[in-house]
């Protein structure tokens, strides 16, 4: 009877555990530039796929990832309890250390749609200059604006801390991703690179 009793306090206390530290992890994106020529969508999910086999030792789970092929550069959204945790993750899956890692917050996802390539576009407005509320607000803008030039943002993240956001969307090409920002509010983006996802 006494055996009966513990073991559900077991899974309780387990249940209870595990959700405490889902709720103390934030979430993550890390950069990797590796240089022109140097990347390939194959080569980043197979590196993925020994993160997801490490990511668990250290509480970190990788959500998404994007490669940018041309350029050699890889984004990897996670949750992790801290940045120390994704480079041990990332330092005994491949070896590949990120070379930032930025502190976000995510605004709602919508469904990606069609056949438009995938883009991401980062704004650098410096450390102070930004809050989530007022990215959320900027980016109803963009909504509001998005089906004139062909686009469909999915996603964005909100780095408070250095004033850095991050949107991904569907575009014809980036031309449309600037110019629809730069009507919606007029905030543009320091760089708009043409990705591929994995998760």
């Amino acid at each position: 009877m006494k055996a009966l009793f513990i073991f559900p306090v077991f899974m309780i206390t387990c249940a209870l555990s595990s959700n405490l530290m889902a709720q103390t992890n934030n979430y993550y994106i890390d950069v990797h530039h590796l240089g022109a020529g140097k990347v390939t969508a194959a080569a980043v999910a197979d590196a993925h796929a020994k993160d997801l086999a490490v990511e668990k030792k250290y509480g970190v789970q990788f959500i998404k990832y994007w490669v940018d092929e041309s350029a050699g550069t890889v984004y990897c959204l996670s949750s992790a309890p801290d940045t120390a945790d994704i480079r041990k993750t990332h330092a005994e899956a491949h070896g590949l250390l990120p070379d930032q890692i930025y502190m976000v917050t995510s605004g709602k996802a919508a469904k990606i749609k069609g056949s438009n390539d995938l883009y991401l576009d980062v704004h650098e407005l410096g450390a102070g200059n930004v809050k989530a509320a007022d990215v959320a607000a900027a980016h109803q803008k963009d909504l509001a604006v998005e089906k004139k030039y062909g686009v469909n943002f999915i996603n964005y993240w909100v780095d408070e801390k250095d004033g850095r956001v991050v949107c991904l969307s569907q575009a014809p090409d980036s031309t449309a991703v600037i110019n629809t920002h730069k009507e919606a509010h007029g905030l543009l983006p320091v760089s708009v690179e043409k990705v591929k996802q994995g998760q």
